[in-house]
């Protein structure tokens, strides 16, 4: 009879873990930008959860938040002095959006890459903070228990998080709007169109290029209308001849993806606001499009 027992409470914590695993890589997607990432931390999650007496566990879902949430800020710290080192800039592992609904279906703004790219410039503690509230909508008490801390100090890291993103990043446009700038800024830059590039760019637009430390991707970002717009003006010749694109989503917004005889060789996303393109991130790296297109759903 215990060994029904316990097969049956084993089988039960199966249940609770599966059930809460989508919010589980949720969590820690957003707090570290990366996928493979996540999903490490979520197998870490799931090997101490196997150890447990789950007897006196009354709501698994919020005991398995707060291990994800302490590992990802673990993984956070120790990711940044990773990229202290990245050559060149780093960008958020992008992911396809539409082939897992569950991943934005709860405020999938903090999924946006400008978002994410954001919250990197947060220390680890502020940004599982920022997640929990403004993707998950914790109440501050149970964010303050997670992260250990008071919960006027949990106000304080959600609201220094709020001021941060809202003085970096301008309101955003709508799906739409955003998809036709888009289109537009990829036409203009296969054509090294010069004037309709300076028109859809904002006067202060940033260029980010992923790429690893690969060849010919820029190691420090592009700034301002007039060096980017000439930038992808020079580059237009050699980049884009015998290239296709494919319209998607990644991280909830319209992407590009660029391939050449069917490898993808750049996933392109803009930050779009009333006053052009803000930003626009170039994810060329191989492992992060490895990444991106083994999300797809097709």
């Amino acid at each position: 009879m215990r060994t029904r027992e316990k097969t049956d409470a084993l089988e039960q914590a199966t249940r609770d873990f599966m059930a809460a695993r989508p919010r589980l890589f949720g969590i820690a997607y957003r707090v570290l930008g990366s996928a493979a990432e996540a999903e490490d931390i979520v197998q870490e999650a799931w090997l101490r959860w196997q150890t447990m007496d789950h007897a006196d566990v009354r709501e698994p879902a919020a005991l398995l938040t707060t291990i994800t949430t302490r590992l990802s800020i673990n993984s956070a710290k120790s990711a940044r002095m990773r990229r202290e080192t990245y050559i060149g800039p780093w960008l958020p592992e992008p992911i396809d959006t539409s082939a897992d609904p569950q991943l934005g279906a709860e405020r999938a703004e903090v999924l946006d890459m400008a978002v994410l790219f954001l919250l990197e410039k947060l220390n680890p503690v502020e940004r599982a903070a920022y997640v929990l509230r403004e993707a998950f909508a914790y109440p501050y008490k149970k964010i303050a228990d997670i992260i250990e801390t008071s919960e006027a100090n949990a106000r304080q890291l959600v609201s220094r998080a709020r001021k941060h993103l809202t003085a970096e990043r301008k309101e955003p446009v709508s799906s739409t709007a955003h998809q036709r700038l888009l289109k537009a800024f990829v036409a203009a830059a296969q054509a090294g169109d010069l004037a309709a590039l300076e028109a859809l760019l904002a006067a202060d637009v940033v260029s980010y290029a992923d790429g690893a430390g690969i060849r010919g991707a820029s190691k420090i970002p592009i700034v301002g209308r007039p060096h980017v717009s000439q930038t992808l003006v020079a580059y237009s010749p050699r980049f884009w001849p015998e290239r296709d694109i494919r319209w998607v989503q990644a991280n909830g917004s319209p992407a590009a993806l660029v391939t050449s005889h069917g490898e993808a060789v750049a996933l392109v996303t803009a930050d779009v606001s009333e006053r052009g393109i803000e930003r626009i991130m170039w994810v060329v790296s191989p492992a992060k499009l490895a990444v991106y297109v083994a999300s797809m759903g097709s």
